[in-house]
């Protein structure tokens, strides 16, 4: 809903709006009258006259790009001085992504949204609830000799993330888990005895954790998700394979976070089915 603002209110906003973006970019009246094509008085009669006359569009528009504000907020209709331009550029970013578990970039925003819940639809089984044989067998081929020391450097930022502030919402498919208990597709190859243990490190996880990790299944069939990583209302990240792509405003963060609430609401297994699902998926595996 838009805010009805008096006419003279708006015209005194305009005035101190336009005084205050020439003080914050050190222009002077004499330098903005060259920039837009005025006299000196007709912007000197811009800062201090009266009444509830505003100046027309285009003298407002120029106003706004030599300033490099919005015309939207000299006027009063928005709070945001920032160009579309610069908002759009700030709302949507892309930052390369290492082949690496835990990133800089991650953690920092991990570190941003500390208190927050933090919804998640991984890629694979996600990194944070990994057992170090998994990580390896996933990490290896990738890193070579670094592996081992790439695994130990993330392993506090790993236990950092799971003991911080957060609610943790996770969402997965529900082939995915059911194609790592089996070791088909991605995790073909997997050793059994490391699987075992995996679920059985998820389950203790569970059982430590709950309510403050939650892990839902949901069918693919009716239901799709790219990965993609909430942070509270802070942000929110997709992951392209080669990069992460992050929108910061609200409207989107508000339209992916519902997006995630209907995975939750529509699984087919919730976070008290899970445990009873993964000793159902063990038993199937120590049974072949």
């Amino acid at each position: 809903m838009i805010e009805k603002i008096d006419k003279r209110d708006r015209a005194s906003q305009f005035r101190q709006r336009l005084a205050r973006a020439m003080q914050d970019r050190d222009v002077s009246q004499s330098a903005l009258a060259r920039s837009i094509g005025v006299d000196r008085s007709t912007v000197s009669q811009l800062l201090t006259g009266a009444g509830a006359r505003l100046p027309n569009a285009h003298v407002v528009g120029s106003c706004a790009s030599a300033l490099g504000v919005s015309a939207d907020w000299l006027l009063g209709l928005s709070n945001r001085p920032e160009s579309a331009a610069e908002l759009l550029a700030s709302s949507l970013t892309l930052t390369e992504a290492a082949r690496a578990l835990v990133d800089e970039r991650i953690f920092e925003w991990h570190q941003e949204a500390a208190g927050y819940k933090i919804r998640y639809v991984p890629a694979t089984l996600p990194d944070m609830l990994k057992t170090r044989a998994v990580l390896e067998w996933e990490y290896a081929p990738h890193l070579g000799r670094t592996a081992d020391q790439a695994i130990g450097a993330s392993a506090d930022r790993l236990a950092w993330m799971r003991s911080a502030q957060s609610d943790y919402e996770i969402a997965m498919p529900l082939y995915e888990l059911h194609s790592f208990a089996h070791a088909t597709g991605y995790y073909e190859g997997l050793p059994l005895q490391v699987r075992l243990d995996q679920i059985d490190h998820l389950l203790s996880l569970c059982k430590q954790l709950y309510p403050r990790l939650r892990i839902y299944l949901y069918d693919a069939k009716r239901l799709y998700s790219a990965p993609v990583t909430i942070f509270g209302p802070l942000l929110c990240v997709f992951y392209a394979g080669s990069h992460y792509m992050a929108f910061r405003d609200r409207d989107r963060i508000e339209v992916f976070t519902l997006h995630f609430d209907r995975l939750v609401r529509e699984a087919a297994m919730t976070a008290r089915d899970f445990p009873t699902h993964l000793q159902q998926l063990r038993a199937e595996i120590t049974q072949t």
